[in-house]
């Protein structure tokens, strides 16, 4: 896999959050094509082609969605649902990284049909290895319907 074929779509409305997740991407070498949106309703018009996107091409979907849930605007339990409720997205994987944990989040969010469920860990060490093994994992090992 070509790393100009990689495409991260991260949703996160925390700007230390997002930057940290960025930077251990990066130390893989997994930034080539990754997209910060900072709320779910950027999310959604990024996904779906509208808004801001509009003239983007519909057809140049992200490999890999990195999902929180607590966001302004539109929050993430409804962006996963317009995700996997829509023939165009439902195939992309989304990861909801996120800190909250609670249980009906974490029920609700595999209701809804995501993918993996993590959260954020507190120590920034922590952090840095879970993003990076997860986009490995997602981007690399990860073998996706066609």
């Amino acid at each position: 896999m070509e790393c100009d074929e990689i495409e991260i779509l991260l949703v996160e409305d925390n700007p230390t959050d997002a930057e940290l997740t960025i930077r251990a991407l990066k130390k893989k070498n997994l930034t080539n094509k990754l997209v910060w949106v900072k709320d779910g309703a950027e999310a959604l018009d990024f996904l779906f082609t509208t808004g801001d996107y509009a003239e983007r091409n519909t057809e140049d979907l992200p490999k890999l969605v990195l999902l929180d849930l607590r966001m302004p605007k539109v929050d993430g339990l409804e962006v996963l649902q317009k995700i996997k409720s829509d023939e165009r997205t439902k195939k992309i994987p989304v990861v909801v990284l996120t800190s909250s944990k609670e249980d009906e989040d974490i029920v609700e969010s595999y209701k809804l049909g995501v993918n993996s469920y993590v959260s954020k860990p507190v120590e920034f060490d922590e952090f840095t290895k879970a993003v990076s093994t997860l986009g490995l994992y997602w981007m690399l090992l990860n073998k996706p319907p066609e």
